[in-house]
């Protein structure tokens, strides 16, 4: 669970930090930036976060190795990886970790503000309130956070039965069953559920080729929502 009302800004460049200040200056949180992993760390060590949004490439300590220390010394942030075009090589890896969701740049500032207040959003759900299609998904990216994945797949099935036409949940099951170690082909059949259910769903299509480029180069990254 979510304690501090403290969000760290953690980015090597100067104007993107700045820039995410502003936009998340209206929630209500206390702000702090950081422009490397081991300014970051340091910060964590001295003051209590509930959020840190973490850049994936930084020069020194990468984004992936922060967010694998944050975890073992304060499990209970909840981290939003930052990745630039190409993304992540190993969200698998870091969904293990503890991300609790992905954001690709460049973003803008309402996009940023809406991925951040969702998550604020979804600390104050329990397993009890997966009454709708939406409350089992959110409460599915709160379980893969927590590292419930057999909780998250039972929402996501859930979701399923709910709303069988709709293109998300599949998409999510897809990556749950991935980060689980599933055969692939398991995860592909979700991931073209998805996309047979909405063509346009671009994070099942960059799902499906990814694994068909991880296979020839292995390497990529999951993609879990529009973002």
């Amino acid at each position: 669970m979510m304690t501090s009302k403290g969000i760290l800004i953690v980015d090597d460049d100067h104007s993107i930090c700045l820039t995410l200040s502003l936009a998340l200056n209206d929630l209500g949180y206390e702000l702090a930036t950081a422009h490397s992993g081991e300014a970051a760390l340091s910060a964590i060590e001295q003051r209590n976060f509930g959020i840190v949004l973490l850049d994936i490439w930084m020069p020194g300590i990468d984004g992936m190795e922060v967010l694998r220390r944050i975890k073992l010394i304060a499990p209970q942030i909840r981290v939003i990886m930052m990745t630039a075009h190409g993304g992540v090589e190993s969200a698998v890896a870091a969904m293990k970790l503890g991300a609790v969701d992905f954001i690709q740049k460049p973003f803008t500032p309402p996009e940023i503000r809406s991925l951040v207040a969702a998550v604020i959003q979804r600390e104050a759900l329990d397993d009890s309130m997966a009454k709708d299609y939406a409350s089992c998904i959110e409460l599915a990216k709160k379980c893969i956070t927590d590292h419930r994945f057999e909780a998250a797949d039972a929402h996501l099935r859930k979701a399923v039965s709910i709303d069988p036409s709709r293109a998300e949940a599949f998409n999510l099951l897809g990556a749950v069953l991935e980060i689980q170690g599933a055969h692939r082909s398991e995860a592909l059949r979700n991931y073209h559920a998805a996309l047979a259910l909405d063509g346009s769903y671009a994070p099942a299509r960059r799902n499906i080729d990814r694994i068909a480029g991880e296979n020839k180069y292995r390497r990529g990254k999951i993609d879990i929502d529009r973002r």
